[in-house]
């Protein structure tokens, strides 16, 4: 069941990847970061709300996580996840041209590797906790040198330091986003809720976001017509909602660690299949691919090592 649980986590990076690619590509052909944020998390919210309400198990879980909210005995922050993964979107579009894209995910991946260990630790809601072993930190560590080693053909140092605090709370609000979405999914009963409420809320962020932004700089001229560049939405449904399925099961820490992994891992499958144009395969993302992979495989011994008493890995 943990290795099930695991390889999920790194199919949901994966597709993460992918989403990526997807994103960027829409942003660079409208123009407009922040609106082809919105228009994947919105896209992907129309599709989970056709399903909340088609599918019993939806319409049950909403009943049963409002209900939960309103006598109080589940924090109404619980319900924001999704205020997260806008604000790492919004952080990546605002900063990630000055910073560059490898110092972005450095910086929010060190903090999010950490605040995966803090959670584990000290426990979130009804999120069993995990104690922190050699073999964890060793992970940890390998993690974090494996995407600054696959950067490393990008990385960016004349930079100003004070643009690195969004990327650093950006991997923070990531952390909390997946511990939270996996309590609101225990309360609900149902991944499918947990993903729609995240989406719910970063879809109004993002909207907010994109308003101001319109505000400032205008309307984009034109959208583009390839439909496969708005099909990032469904990716991101796959992806919070795969992770909202398994952290109760491998925790915070190991679900962030094999969503890494995916993310580098489908990175590198993607340039090898349509690789982009006038960027080579550089050796450092190969190694640090493979760097991921050792270190998710650390994390998975030590799991298995603690004999974390977990849920079984199904749907109710």
């Amino acid at each position: 069941m943990l290795i099930v649980a695991v390889g999920i986590a790194v199919i949901s990076g994966a597709l993460t990847a992918l989403q990526t690619r997807v994103n960027s590509q829409l942003s660079l052909e409208l123009g407009d970061g922040i609106l082809a944020s919105v228009i994947s998390f919105a896209s992907g919210l129309v599709i989970l709300t056709i399903a909340v309400l088609v599918a019993p198990r939806g319409r049950d879980g909403l009943a049963r996580l409002t209900t939960s909210v309103r006598e109080r005995r589940t924090p109404w922050w619980y319900l924001i996840g999704g205020l997260f993964g806008a604000v790492f979107v919004v952080g990546q579009g605002l900063t990630a041209a000055v910073l560059g894209v490898a110092l972005f995910t450095i910086a929010a991946v060190a903090t999010q590797t950490i605040t995966g260990a803090v959670i584990d630790r000290v426990g979130l809601g009804d999120l069993p906790k995990r104690p922190v072993t050699a073999l964890r930190v060793v992970a940890s560590l390998l993690a974090l040198a494996a995407v600054t080693f696959s950067g490393l053909a990008e990385l960016r140092v004349d930079v100003p330091i004070g643009l690195l605090i969004l990327p650093l709370l950006a991997g923070v609000g990531i952390g909390f986003q997946q511990a939270i979405t996996g309590q609101v999914r225990h309360v609900s009963q149902s991944a499918l809720t947990a993903t729609f409420i995240n989406f719910l809320t970063g879809t109004t962020v993002l909207i907010l976001a994109a308003i101001v932004h319109t505000i400032v700089v205008g309307w984009v001229a034109s959208f583009p017509s390839n439909p496969l560049l708005y099909t990032g939405g469904v990716l991101g449904v796959l992806f919070i909602g795969g992770a909202a399925v398994v952290v109760r099961t491998i925790g915070v820490l190991l679900l962030g660690l094999g969503t890494i992994a995916g993310q580098l891992l489908g990175a590198l499958v993607l340039d090898l299949v349509i690789p982009i144009s006038g960027r080579g395969l550089p050796t450092t993302t190969v190694i640090g691919t493979l760097l991921t992979l050792v270190a998710v495989s650390l994390a998975v011994l030590s799991a298995r090592r603690s004999h974390v008493a977990t849920p079984p890995l199904t749907e109710p």
